[in-house]
């Protein structure tokens, strides 16, 4: 943790909607004048697709789980290390993964690739991850001790799920078939390596749908935030005000002492309710050590 190199990380798997997190602390950083950068977990991906497929294979003929969700698919060792040296001296290195046929032709790339590794821009205030593991710690790899602010995003499984396959069918190209063998070659994964991050994070953010999604692989959409609840927790709830999302946000309700209920409609506008005075507090911190 650093108080002049603050990390924030928004940890979620695909499908989860942790953009929808990353789009809100944009909004802030604008408001409140803050240099940032936004890194995609994607970019410590250990292999490229085509690579990550055939070593998929050769695990699955071995008896092995391999995964994205997985650390032997990934390289945490070096998150840690731009972790480390980021909240330690403001620098660091990163890439980009190519998602999609747009990325790729932005960089003039095949998609599925990586970009070259570059140098984080000098003078940050502020680094955010969205991603896989931003909260992970486990044998050889911490983390987690590296991170300032940790969020979940985390709807219940089965609308993650048709999130995922609608993400992946309409820009990335899969197939429906391609995407539920996916799902299911990596829930051994999901359950060992993503859920248990969820205890560490600060604030987690679960969506819940009010339509039925008992069978995602015949959703024909995916259903829309009025249609929605957000369940927010909180490990720490004595440092929060929950007054002020109870007072100005219609219908919103605590089901637990550390947990609030808001409309879906409304889960951008609890969010920068809520992440707003956290990010103005890191950052006059921060402003704070300088002048000395």
């Amino acid at each position: 943790m650093s108080t002049k190199h603050p990390i924030i990380v928004i940890t979620g798997s695909s499908g989860s909607g942790s953009n929808r997190v990353s789009d809100v602390f944009s909004h802030i950083a604008w408001r409140e004048k803050i240099s940032h950068l936004i890194v995609d977990g994607g970019a410590f991906h250990r292999f490229a697709r085509d690579e990550m497929a055939r070593q998929v294979e050769e695990a699955c003929a071995d008896g092995r789980y391999l995964s994205h969700f997985s650390p032997e698919g990934n390289r945490l060792d070096l998150l840690e290390s731009l972790f480390r040296e980021f909240s330690s001296h403001g620098t660091g290195k990163y890439r980009h993964y190519l998602h999609t046929e747009e990325q790729a032709q932005q960089h003039q790339q095949e998609a599925g690739t990586f970009t070259p590794w570059t140098s984080l821009p000098p003078d940050l205030d502020l680094l955010v991850y969205q991603g896989l593991h931003g909260a992970f710690a486990g044998p050889g790899v911490d983390i987690l001790q590296h991170v300032d602010l940790t969020l979940g995003v985390a709807p219940i499984v089965n609308l993650e799920w048709i999130q995922k396959i609608h993400t992946d069918i309409r820009n990335r190209g899969y197939t429906l078939d391609a995407v539920r063998a996916a799902i299911q070659h990596r829930l051994h994964d999901y359950v060992h390596y993503i859920t248990p991050q969820f205890s560490n994070t600060d604030i987690n953010f679960q969506r819940i749908p009010l339509v039925d999604t008992s069978n995602p692989f015949d959703a024909r959409d995916v259903p829309g935030n009025d249609e929605s609840m957000v369940v927010i927790s909180f490990r720490e709830p004595r440092k929060h005000d929950f007054a002020i999302l109870l007072k100005r946000i219609e219908g919103t309700f605590m089901s637990r002492r550390n947990s609030l209920v808001v409309p879906g409609g409304k889960m951008e506008f609890a969010m920068e309710l809520l992440l707003n005075p956290l990010v103005h507090e890191m950052m006059e911190r921060r402003r704070q050590l300088e002048e000395f």
